[in-house]
């Protein structure tokens, strides 16, 4: 255990030098925060509703995104100030599960978006140093005093503290005070409402604490029935590599199988599926990184 202690919280520093990462840079440290002008709740209705609107501006109905009209947008900047907020936000005065989660959703896709203006991403999150690591790794927002990247709202915080797939042990050690913030009851369809701006990522949507279960079955359903491909002539299916990496979240490839017949909605291929799931194999999709925008 004292092994795997140490090497959990020497792994966040060993990857920060070899990603080129200053542990310190957060892209949320601009201005001052207004010590408290709003409180929790309100400041995470008010990051849901700058989402909203970002939509509206920005995004068409494909979840492509136009970057470069953000850039200019005073909504943007009005995001960015409101970012600066979070640097004394406490999340454990959202009352209920439910809020906490859809904090974290909603702050990571809002993130996603601001990661990829203010580092210029121009084709892809994988055109960083060591690619998609570097990025997830980099981009990041201090909330009340401490930082959390992509990487530890994904693996830490969303999928609570399974860890990085390829990386053993937990995310956060027992010592890290951010393992405070971990949301208990890992839920494995915040795979598909999670966006890592590229061409294969689920798009964004902008979750409600009143709506989240329904979203989250919504958005697990449309990524599985315009994503997956059947064979039933030579007993396959193709699906996304979101599956793969992450398999042991789903129990797996039975239980893959099996989440997946919860959400398919064509009921020839949900029988067939039913009926043949000891000699279905698996394949998964190449992964199109290409960056989710519109425009140059």
């Amino acid at each position: 255990m004292a092994f795997k202690e140490t090497h959990v919280r020497g792994r966040e520093k060993i990857l920060n030098r070899i990603l080129g990462v200053n542990p310190g840079s957060v892209l949320n440290s601009q201005g001052f925060p207004s010590k408290g002008i709003s409180g929790e709740f309100s400041l995470a209705q008010d990051i849901m509703e700058a989402l909203n609107q970002i939509k509206s501006l920005a995004m068409n109905e494909n979840g492509k995104i136009h970057y470069q009209k953000l850039v200019g947008d005073p909504l943007y900047q009005s995001f960015r100030e409101l970012a600066g907020e979070l640097q004394i936000f406490d999340i454990q005065k959202l009352s209920t599960r439910e809020e906490k989660l859809v904090f974290w959703i909603n702050l990571y896709n809002a993130l996603v978006i601001d990661a990829v203006i203010q580092e210029k991403i121009k084709e892809s999150v994988t055109e960083s140093w060591l690619g998609v690591l570097s990025f997830f790794q980099k981009a990041a927002y201090q909330v009340n005093g401490l930082r959390f990247s992509l990487t530890d709202i994904e693996h830490g915080v969303l999928r609570a503290n399974r860890g990085f797939p390829y990386f053993p042990g937990p995310h956060f050690a027992s010592t890290d005070p951010r393992l405070e913030v971990v949301i208990k009851s890992f839920d494995p369809r915040i795979h598909f409402v999670l966006n890592c701006a590229s061409n294969s990522c689920p798009p964004i949507g902008v979750y409600a604490p009143e709506k989240i279960q329904d979203q989250l079955d919504l958005a697990a359903r449309n990524f599985i029935n315009s994503d997956l491909v059947g064979d039933p002539d030579l007993q396959k299916i193709s699906i996304s590599k979101i599956f793969r990496w992450y398999q042991n979240d789903f129990g797996g490839e039975p239980g893959i199988l099996m989440f997946l017949l919860k959400y398919i909605n064509d009921q020839d291929t949900k029988r067939w599926i039913s009926d043949n799931l000891s000699s279905i194999q698996i394949q998964y999709h190449p992964y199109d990184w290409g960056l989710n925008k519109i425009g140059d």
